[in-house]
This record gives structure tokens, C-alpha cells and sequence, in this order.
């Protein structure tokens, strides 16, 4: 049941195909962590503003993936996922020239008795 959120900076916009990279790191969930494909739900979301240190430099970038699922996988298994997810990173997103772009993803638990959903169809 991931729920997948990969927030890029704007620069980045239209430099990378989310939609490639949203099944490679869905197709990735069920490989490491055995999620089923229909649960795993990748959100982009596009970030207007990165501030970097003190300086807040302007030729960087980020891209950063959350996974959010129920407790019970190893430690193994996430770090498995996590390293996978930014190998991800580095084959579908390039930075700009003259630019850093970070990278970062975190593996979180949540509470399976807080978490509440459903489907709604038109």
C-alpha cells in the first residue's frame, strides 16, 4: 500500500518523464517490498522554490520521493527499496548544466489504524 509522493523542483519541470519514472519506481515497490501494483500510487508534485544552506544558491535542484506504507517490512527490504529509488533518480532525472541537483528519498511506517481510504468512481 505505498503512497508514493515525489516532490522536483520547477526547473526540472518537463526535463524528465514522470510518468516513466512513476511505473519504474511502482514496478521497484513490488520487486523489494512485494507491494501489490494496484496499491502502489506515485503523486508528482511540482515545487517552486528550493533554498539550499544559507546561501540559498539558485542553480540547484531537488527531486525528493517519500514512500508512506504499513509497518512490517525488513530493514533490509527498505534499504533495498531506498537505494533502488535513487538509482531511479540518477537514470531518469538530469541535472541542468551549470547546476546541482540533490536527490533524497525516505522510507516512513505509518499507523495502519490511522490510515483510512476508499474509491470513488464517476
Amino acid at each position: 500500500m505505498p503512497q508514493i509522493s515525489v516532490d522536483y523542483s520547477s526547473d526540472l519541470a518537463g526535463t524528465f518523464d514522470r510518468r516513466a519514472l512513476g511505473l519504474a519506481i511502482n514496478r521497484l515497490a513490488e520487486e523489494t517490498i512485494d507491494a501489490k501494483p494496484e496499491s502502489c500510487k506515485t503523486l508528482f508534485r511540482q515545487s517552486e522554490e528550493l533554498v539550499v544552506g544559507s546561501t540559498g544558491a539558485e542553480d540547484d535542484s531537488q527531486v525528493y520521493v517519500e514512500f508512506q506504507m504499513f509497518p512490517g517490512r525488513t530493514p533490509e527490504a527498505k534499504a533495498a527499496l531506498g537505494e533502488g529509488v535513487v538509482a531511479l533518480l540518477r537514470e531518469h532525472v538530469k541535472p541542468l548544466p551549470g547546476t546541482r541537483l540533490f536527490t533524497a528519498v525516505n522510507i516512513a511506517d505509518i499507523d495502519r489504524a490511522a490510515y483510512h481510504h476508499g474509491t470513488v468512481r464517476g
